[in-house]
């Protein structure tokens, strides 16, 4: 028989090792609290970037549109030259021409149709800008339309 003493370790052992197994039990879950503040951190993250990174990105829509209509105001010079014309093309005639490449974009970053105006001495290249709205103060002309104010 194992004397009294014995059993006693033994209990105070496994009393231990239970009390060990509970502890690491309850540290090795995330409390609910811990999840709320790094989902916060994170939302403070993703806003504070997209408060940088949104101007920045309107911006380059804006350089990418004033690029894209000095390209397709080349093409159509080109396009006049070559066919003795005055009048503008279409895109698709550009495209048969081999003035422009037919997997160029037709629209405008903002989604709409590039509008052509020529005139006998001169090509416009216009888009309506971010607001989308014709004859607005962001609308994006190649070469810049100049207005009566302007002198």
């Amino acid at each position: 028989m194992i004397s009294l003493s014995i059993q006693n370790e033994l209990a105070a052992r496994a009393r231990q090792r239970f009390m060990r197994q509970k502890e690491r039990r309850r540290q090795a879950g995330v409390t609910l609290v811990e999840v709320l503040i790094v989902v916060a951190i994170m939302a403070m993250l993703a806003g504070g970037v997209a408060v940088f990174a949104l101007p920045k990105f309107k911006e380059a829509q804006v350089s990418t549109a004033k690029t894209s209509a000095q390209v397709l105001r080349r093409a159509i010079q080109d396009w006049q030259r070559v066919n003795n014309e005055i009048t503008c093309p279409s895109e698709s005639e550009l495209v048969q021409g081999k003035h422009l490449d037919s997997s160029s974009n037709a629209d405008d970053p903002w989604g709409m149709p590039w509008k052509f105006v020529c005139t006998d001495d001169d090509v416009f290249v216009q888009s309506t800008g971010p607001d989308k709205k014709d004859g607005t103060a962001d609308d994006i002309s190649v070469p810049q339309v100049r207005t009566n104010d302007e002198g």
